[in-house]
């Protein structure tokens, strides 16, 4: 399965994200969204592309905030895959995200604006970053492979 994974798009409008966000996401079979869309027409937009899961930011509206949960566990493939925003400095919070989740096989997070595609303890950590920065793809099938793309 190939996954769109965005994070931090920090607009009040789907037609502001970069095209080959856009132009991406509509070849993929997944689209997750980590939080920090900032308004509901992101969501709305991201929606019209294909299945979305996201989680809440902390800079989402009240109205997203109401409707997207704080964390979401997927299985795809077999593959536990959490899902989180974050919190707090970027200093560490792969080890915050991770002690959210138990018996994952990857952690899909941003808040941080810093990409990362890292194994760690046997569980993948993939942030994709800010999305006017960079993007990622997560493809899950017998094996796990991430894919930062930058902008």
């Amino acid at each position: 399965m190939k996954i769109g994974v965005v994070s931090d798009t920090h607009t009040t409008s789907f037609s502001q994200l970069p095209d080959r966000i856009v132009s991406t996401l509509t070849e993929v079979d997944l689209i997750i969204h980590t939080g920090d869309f900032v308004a509901r027409d992101v969501l709305d937009g991201l929606k019209r592309l294909g299945e979305v899961k996201a989680v809440q930011g902390n800079m989402d509206s009240e109205e997203l905030k109401r409707i997207l949960p704080e964390k979401e566990l997927l299985v795809i493939e077999g593959k536990k895959v959490g899902i989180i925003h974050g919190w707090g400095s970027p200093h560490g919070i792969d080890d915050r995200v991770g002690g959210m989740f138990e018996d994952v096989d990857i952690i899909v997070y941003g808040h941080s604006h810093h990409s990362q595609n890292e194994v760690k303890n046997g569980i993948l950590f993939f942030n994709p970053g800010q999305a006017k920065n960079s993007f990622g793809i997560l493809t899950i099938g017998r094996e796990v492979r991430g894919e930062i793309i930058n902008l």
